[in-house]
């Protein structure tokens, strides 16, 4: 009986030494760290490829001919900052983008706190409704929000017509759901226990609210601005379904209509470039205003308490 043991003490030393060979179940997935990494590399090689040519000194976009910043400023005529048609999508994106930041966010906050709060029957049904946007194919939203706009003559609904103001429309319309989702998920992880202490020590509705609630969620509610900013300047298939003219183009648009054309410049890239880091930086500082934020809760909650706590004695 002793031999057996000694075999398998013998195996197990075996294993230890030479990990690769035999390795243990909880070992390190080398194969998935491999296949992350490779799918990593194979989607942001072409984008930091494309990147890369922004800075070409000649017009190819597929032959380097040197660094250069020809495409960005250097152009007189061409360059994006001295082109009108570059700098109109540009400006048009951020102020289709400022602008659902500044509605959806607010709307979205009230939604969720209205839904957070109803107990009576069809609360089931309206947050389940809720979420109904961000499941929706994006083509099907379009294309139902571009007959409703030119085929219904019902009033809100005729009041709307295709440009900029159905930009926004559309893009509210679906950014809406992603801000409710984030600020309910903040509620859900406070409860209810700090309202109700602010309750018991006197605070109306209101006080509780702009005392207590408001600065809890502040780090979702500002992590939900920069997402939606995100969203709208990233957005192609809504945007486009609702636009009018040449006049309410935006980057994606643009982007779209001139990249298969043998008569685009670099140009085009440092267009596209600059979509990619206003998106991650707008991503980028989400994540970090919500991390600081997050951080310093534990403060906040204890100062607002210790505020309503004076407001009591007083």
């Amino acid at each position: 009986m002793s031999a057996p043991a000694g075999g398998t003490l013998a195996s197990a030393r075996r294993r230890l030494r030479w990990p690769g060979s035999q390795r243990q179940s909880w070992g390190r997935p080398r194969f998935l760290v491999f296949v992350t990494w490779a799918y990593v590399l194979w989607a942001l090689v072409p984008v930091a490829v494309a990147i890369l040519f922004s800075f070409n000194a000649g017009r190819s976009r597929s032959v380097w001919q040197g660094f250069s910043l020809r495409w960005w400023t250097g152009d007189p005529t061409l360059s994006i900052f001295h082109d009108p048609d570059y700098v109109h999508a540009l400006t048009h994106s951020l102020t289709l983008a400022g602008l659902d930041m500044v509605i959806a966010t607010p709307l979205g906050v009230l939604l969720a706190l209205g839904l957070a709060r109803w107990r009576g029957r069809g609360s089931g049904l309206a947050n389940g409704l809720m979420l109904v946007p961000l499941v929706t194919p994006e083509i099907v939203m379009a294309v139902s929000l571009l007959l409703v706009f030119t085929q219904l003559t019902l009033v809100p609904f005729s009041l709307i017509h295709l440009g900029t103001g159905a930009q926004v429309v559309g893009q509210v319309t679906f950014s809406l759901s992603y801000v409710v989702v984030i600020v309910r998920s903040r509620l859900a992880s406070i409860g209810g226990q700090y309202e109700e202490a602010a309750r018991d020590l006197g605070a109306t509705t209101f006080t509780s609210l702009r005392l207590i609630l408001l600065p809890l969620l502040l780090p979702a509610i500002l992590a939900s601005m920069l997402i939606v900013f995100a969203l709208s300047i990233d957005d192609f298939v809504v945007t486009q379904y609702m636009s009018s003219n040449a006049a309410t183009t935006t980057i994606p648009m643009y982007l779209y209509s001139n990249a298969r054309g043998g008569t685009t410049t670099p140009a085009l890239n440092a267009l596209a470039t600059i979509l990619v880091a206003v998106t991650l930086l707008g991503i980028a500082i989400a994540f970090l205003v919500y991390r600081l934020f997050s951080r310093g809760q534990a403060s906040e909650e204890g100062s607002a308490l210790r505020e309503l706590s004076g407001m009591g004695t007083a």
